[in-house]
């Protein structure tokens, strides 16, 4: 199963973004997953950065804001125009466009630095996604990528959705720490760290207590993670 654009996904478009950062979980998480990715990530001053599955462009921001020439690229249109609607009114200036991932628009080594976030959750057979960023991917570039982990509270609620007629969760894939790295490394990448994040459950109340040791818990164990952040590199020649 290849990915579908997100705009072809049940209750998947960018108010469903907005909607999920108002919330009091919403903003803890994804605050939390935004600072694992660019510590990840490292110093971006100057680098070529794409952004794979870039949404509505709010993390394309946060990495324009550290210094980063920014690329963003989604398959859903829809989240195309939200993306370039929030950029412009920032006066930022980055560029996006509709592309999947398995096919990105851009020649061998022309970036830097690749991150993507979520966006496995819909994939199957992710190996092609991992080709690709490893072709676009300069030597000695850097992916840092982010997803659903499988063995976590939030997964198992997932699966409990789609089991209760979710169709959107229905089509949802979940990954463990080894699955992503044998697929970094199947595409050729030497692995550098793979962290864990999000171990409270889904309730406000016990991400507020527990999001602050969230970064300790990630550095020793990627079990019970909600989010998996794996960073590889692509060897020099």
């Amino acid at each position: 199963m290849q990915a579908q654009p997100a705009c072809s996904l049940p209750d998947l478009g960018p108010d469903a973004y907005v909607r999920w950062r108002k919330s009091g979980i919403g903003e803890i998480t994804e605050q939390l997953e935004r600072q694992l990715v660019l510590q990840l990530a490292g110093d971006l001053r100057g680098r070529r950065v794409l952004d794979i599955g870039c949404g509505d462009g709010t993390f394309s921001l946060a990495l324009a804001e550290r210094g980063a020439a920014v690329v963003g690229i989604d398959a859903s249109a829809d989240m195309i125009e939200a993306a370039r609607q929030r950029t412009l009114a920032t006066g930022a200036n980055i560029p996006f466009h509709v592309a999947r991932a398995e096919q990105i628009p851009f020649p061998d080594g022309y970036f830097d630095v690749v991150t993507a976030i979520t966006i496995l959750c819909f994939v199957r057979e992710a190996a092609g996604v991992f080709d690709e960023i490893a072709r676009v991917l300069r030597p000695g570039g850097r992916l840092v990528i982010g997803e659903l982990g499988k063995w976590s509270t939030w997964a198992l609620a997932r699966r409990i959705r789609a089991w209760s007629g979710s169709r959107l969760w229905r089509l949802g894939y979940f990954r463990t720490a080894r699955e992503l790295r044998r697929l970094a490394e199947g595409a050729g990448l030497d692995v550098g760290g793979v962290r864990g994040a999000i171990f409270y459950p889904r309730w406000t109340a016990a991400a507020r207590i527990m999001s602050r040791h969230d970064f300790a818990i990630g550095r020793l164990t990627t079990f019970g993670a909600g989010f998996i952040a794996l960073s590889a590199a692509k060897p020099v020649a």
